[in-house]
């Protein structure tokens, strides 16, 4: 498959993604330059998407590594098949077979367990490896990353080192929830992915959610606008948005009001002091949102 700044925006259309040219282009670079793709952002502002999205635009295999704090490599790149290796240790003895021998048998591909990281290395297809919040994984694993980034391969002390058969398109998402080492961001290319402006997620929530009113659409997207700029724990995410919007329509609500507002805000925040502080500044909201 030839890669063209077409086939990114036909597939980011094709996907219902409603992106910038800023977005195309980086995409385009990371899959033509064979570089990773580091996307950073606040939560919920569409990074983990455009992984998915890419996928689907190469007909890919899309292998995802959800990172947490004490993520390892027994979890990220491969672990032996205990139980396994101890069938065959004792149908070696059976035989008579020398140690050596059962040590050969035991510790080879048959018995290894590929985790995210090394199945991305080894699938015989095309895949998008998805690292997806790696600013929550320690920084020793991020260190442990940039043999991967750098070379596409991976050392296994019992077998030797393991290259990748085609290389993956890697994107890896950031919340910030640390700063990431320059180690790991000279690797890649960067994106900064911010929530959208009030048209852009009009228009998202036009795409996705068609069948409510026009008006109601664009006061979705502006009362959700003026939220985010409230000193909140979490910001809405356009996936709340989007369920926002939906709910609104399940309860053929037409226009957004103080009671509408009050019915479905729990659907935009999740944490009570959030809805605190939006229910107390409701009506500014609204004139900001019906203006």
């Amino acid at each position: 498959m030839e890669i063209t700044r077409d086939l990114i925006r036909g597939g980011l259309e094709k996907a219902r993604y409603i992106t910038t040219e800023a977005v195309e282009t980086v995409l385009y670079l990371s899959l033509v330059l064979e570089k990773p793709l580091l996307i950073e952002g606040p939560a919920g502002a569409g990074k983990t998407e455009i992984g998915k999205v890419l996928a689907t635009t190469l007909d890919a295999e899309l292998i995802r590594l959800q990172c947490y704090e004490g993520l390892d490599e027994a979890k990220a790149l491969y672990e032996w098949n205990y139980q396994k290796q101890l069938l065959r240790i004792q149908a070696d003895r059976d035989q008579g077979l020398s140690g050596e021998e059962m040590t050969q048998h035991v510790f080879s591909r048959e018995y290894l367990l590929h985790r995210p990281l090394l199945h991305a290395i080894t699938t015989p297809r095309r895949a998008v490896l998805l690292i997806d919040e790696i600013d929550k994984a320690d920084e020793e694993f991020e260190a442990f990353l940039l043999e991967l980034l750098s070379e596409f391969q991976v050392t296994i002390p019992e077998l030797g080192t393991i290259r990748a058969q085609h290389r993956p398109a890697v994107v890896l998402t950031s919340n910030r929830a640390r700063e990431l080492s320059e180690a790991l961001k000279r690797r890649c290319l960067y994106l900064w992915l911010d929530f959208p402006g009030v048209e852009k997620e009009r228009e998202i929530i036009a795409l996705k959610v068609p069948d409510l009113e026009p008006q109601l659409q664009a006061h979705v997207a502006r009362f959700v606008h003026a939220l985010r700029k409230l000193d909140l724990h979490k910001a809405p995410s356009i996936a709340e948005t989007l369920d926002w919007a939906r709910a609104l329509r399940a309860l053929q609500i037409r226009e957004l009001n103080a009671a509408a507002v009050r019915q479905t805000l729990n659907l935009v925040l999740k944490s009570e002091e959030d809805l605190r502080k939006a229910e107390a500044k409701t009506s500014q909201l609204l004139a900001a949102a019906t203006k």
